[in-house]
């Protein structure tokens, strides 16, 4: 259900505009003719109720002079919150900021300049938009690394925990994340049914339309022949997942086209997982100096070979240490080897199902920190 807008004006062109937008984001809208128009009417004021509780309130300029905002918050009884705009239509006015600072308002909108600014700002209200999802890409350091794995129990974990999740295929060439968790027959759309997405969509309607599964949100590819998924609409769906909040998590792979680069330029934190071996750092390294020219905050996570070789999985070679200073990247974590993955997998068991597994107690300790710490500056202190 779309939250309500307030609309205070009686200005009826503006008004027909407002409802325009307001309609083209799917928000309903409550009107109010005109403010309170003294200092003490602000209780008996027919917008006092909706003023308080609207995720959103337009002011048209016309109304903003009103004696019942007052010069003063508290002479006036209105209250003081964010979420209010003030509307105008004149550019040389430049008594609207003093207006706007008046009524409390946290920014000055100028029709129909900004039409589309704030077409995109009624529909974040319209969908509740509070803090974005923080949202981690993983690729692989080399082929078969394991970064779809790490992506699956990632998100796993992650909705396990309560946390609103979302998990992204981005690698058009993989096997589909969907089968790695045992749902390649869950009905729901798949890529190819965004490939034309452009502009806003809307992030509550993206999510139900998509597979279910393991209490996660499952973006994946079909069975079908491969279909180009252009910038435009890797930028459209990504920014309907990470407007929902909670976490997203994407699957990229080792290339980087123009649409990875979109995806990475939506991604807060990157993971590149990197198998301890010598030809995987070096493989790695060419992977990690193409997507930091876009990926501000990329960070490594060690895998140790399977097989006997002691406590850490391993015999002699590359520990995290080395591989994190070879690669000149932070270490996120050392990933040790589990057993039973492949033979899970072949049982629809997703990775990260099994929580007193090294890979779930890694996925814990990641969301323990990065969670906690939130983002800050593009990327998160792991």
């Amino acid at each position: 259900m779309a939250e309500t807008i307030l609309i205070v004006t009686e200005d009826e062109e503006l008004l027909d505009d407002l409802l325009r937008l307001c309609a083209a984001a799917g928000a309903e809208a409550e009107v109010v003719h005109g403010a309170p128009r003294s200092r003490v009417g602000w209780v008996g004021w027919s917008g006092a109720k909706a003023w308080e509780k609207a995720p959103l309130v337009l002011v048209g300029d016309d109304c903003a002079g009103a004696a019942g905002f007052g010069a003063s918050g508290e002479e006036a009884g209105v209250v003081r919150r964010s979420g209010v705009l003030l509307v105008g239509r004149d550019l040389d006015d430049s008594g609207v900021w003093e207006r706007g600072a008046r009524i409390g308002a946290e920014g000055v909108v100028m029709l129909p300049d900004a039409e589309s600014w704030l077409a995109g700002r009624i529909a974040d209200a319209a969908e509740c938009v509070g803090r974005p999802a923080l949202t981690v890409g993983v690729l692989g350091g080399r082929g078969g690394a394991g970064a779809s794995t790490l992506a699956c129990a990632l998100a796993v974990t992650a909705a396990r925990n309560g946390q609103r999740t979302m998990l992204v295929d981005g690698d058009a060439l993989g096997g589909g994340l969907d089968v790695l968790l045992g749902g390649e027959r869950t009905e729901g759309l798949r890529w190819p049914a965004f490939a034309e997405s452009r502009g806003r969509v809307h992030g509550g309607a993206l999510a139900e339309s998509l597979p279910k599964l393991h209490d996660l949100n499952v973006l994946s590819w079909d069975r079908e022949d491969s279909v180009l998924i252009p910038a435009d609409a890797m930028k459209s769906v990504l920014s309907a997942a990470r407007r929902r909040g909670g976490v997203v998590v994407v699957d990229l792979p080792r290339r980087v086209d123009e649409t990875v680069a979109e995806a990475l330029a939506q991604t807060d934190l990157g993971l590149l997982l990197v198998p301890a071996e010598l030809r995987a750092v070096a493989a790695a390294h060419r992977v990690a100096s193409r997507t930091q020219m876009v990926l501000r905050d990329l960070r490594v996570v060690v895998r140790t070979p399977g097989g006997p070789g002691g406590g850490r999985g391993y015999g002699p070679g590359l520990g995290e240490e080395e591989v994190a200073r070879l690669l000149r990247l932070p270490l996120a974590g050392e990933l040790p080897w589990e057993p039973g993955l492949l033979e899970a997998a072949e049982r629809g068991v997703p990775p990260g199902s099994r929580t007193s597994g090294m890979l779930a107690r890694f996925c814990r300790d990641f969301w323990a920190q990065a969670l906690s710490d939130g983002v800050s500056g593009g990327g998160v202190a792991v």
